[in-house]
């Protein structure tokens, strides 16, 4: 089969499998991608995420990860939400929840759908059984979003983000690469003009310019990957974000021209959840109500943390029991320290000293002491 007629099938299986768009590249990504991640690091902006140091070497290219590839299929998936992110921010009493793990674990969906796409493609393409190829997403050190740019799938804006001119922010994105030469498609260009919308819209000031996020002050960062109490200088920048943030995708120009997921497994509906019903999770509810979502695997101890910053920021004075529950009694010394900030943003001072004085009494841990202190 020819490279053309390779193509053809290649798209054919694409729409097939229910992806919204499919692209073929060359896996050798220019030498600004690797400059840009070594200069990210050395910054220290990952953080606390030291794979991303030590996996360095092979993440920065492709051919690195696997020497063999020379062709790598791009699949998107759209995952455009019912309604505008932004007005979630407004409803204070609400734990806001990012748009993409309002669903099914993308995870899961994508990689089950590249997995049959390798087999069919197989099928048809290999009758030698020369034909070899790994499939990513989004777990191993392989940098989809500069790969994506390559393949014409849409450009990495000011923020980072792959952004489409036709699906706006909102596209999880599956690679697969494969030991054999296709027909590659041409490059997206840099559609971004002189917008910085995404940087200035930013909560807690994550960019350092253009192109140049420090995840250390990141909400989704904060809120995901931090395993620790969340720095004080965020809490109220964070709002009601209790599980990343949609801040600098959702205000993209570009989103004008985004359409609804059409993937029922990615459909938000059930995903508004008022602060006074998850402030009351044990751990078992949590792992109950979270199966099968990305939110998941951050566990309760970090998810009520995040509650208990949410609450503070609600203004809501109906929380204080659910909080004062959780502060003498919960188990976790994160959960504690987040509620006790909580409480003196909500509370009258009365209550606060005499919450105060009954906590200190039982209180041992020094990060939850040092929240009084503060």
């Amino acid at each position: 089969m020819d490279n053309k007629n390779v193509n053809v099938l290649i798209n054919k299986l694409a729409k097939e499998l229910k992806f919204d768009v499919c692209k073929v590249v060359d896996p050798v990504l220019p030498s600004i991608t690797a400059l840009r991640l070594k200069e990210f690091i050395k910054l220290g902006f990952h953080g606390d995420m030291k794979w991303m140091e030590d996996t360095f070497e092979r993440r920065k290219s492709p051919i690195n990860l696997w020497p063999e590839a020379k062709s790598a299929i791009i699949l998107g998936l759209n995952y455009g939400p019912i309604s505008n992110p932004l007005e979630k921010i407004k409803h204070k009493s609400l734990g806001n929840i990012s748009v993409y793990a309002q669903g099914k674990d993308y995870h899961d969906i994508i990689k089950g759908r590249l997995k049959l796409f390798s087999s069919k493609l197989i099928s048809k393409l290999d009758k030698k059984h020369e034909t070899k190829l790994k499939v990513f997403v989004d777990t191993a050190p392989l940098m989809e979003k500069p790969l994506a740019q390559k393949s014409g799938m849409g450009w990495q804006g000011k923020h980072t983000n792959l952004v489409s001119r036709d699906f706006g922010s909102w596209l999880f994105l599956g690679v697969i690469l494969v030991n054999k030469t296709f027909q590659y498609d041409v490059p997206e260009v840099d559609h971004c003009g002189t917008c910085d919308k995404c940087i200035k819209i930013c909560p807690t000031d994550a960019f350092d310019g253009p192109n140049k996020l420090d995840a250390r002050k990141c909400i989704s960062y904060l809120t995901i990957e931090n395993k620790n109490s969340i720095p004080k200088q965020f809490r109220k920048a964070i709002g009601n974000r209790i599980f990343g943030c949609d801040d600098c995708l959702a205000i993209c120009p570009w989103n004008k021209y985004a359409k609804i997921s059409s993937e029922i497994k990615f459909n938000s509906s059930k995903y508004v959840f008022g602060l006074n019903e998850l402030l009351k999770l044990c751990d078992q509810e949590f792992r109950f109500k979270f199966k099968g979502s990305p939110i998941k695997r951050i566990g309760r101890d970090r998810f009520l943390r995040n509650c208990c910053i949410a609450a503070g920021n609600s203004c809501n004075t109906k929380l204080i029991p659910d909080l004062i529950n959780l502060l003498l009694n919960d188990k976790s010394s994160l959960v504690r320290g987040a509620a006790v900030w909580a409480i003196q943003e909500l509370a009258e001072e009365d209550i606060i000293n005499r919450i105060k004085g009954e906590h200190l009494r039982v209180e041992k841990d020094n990060i939850v002491l040092r929240e009084w202190r503060n």
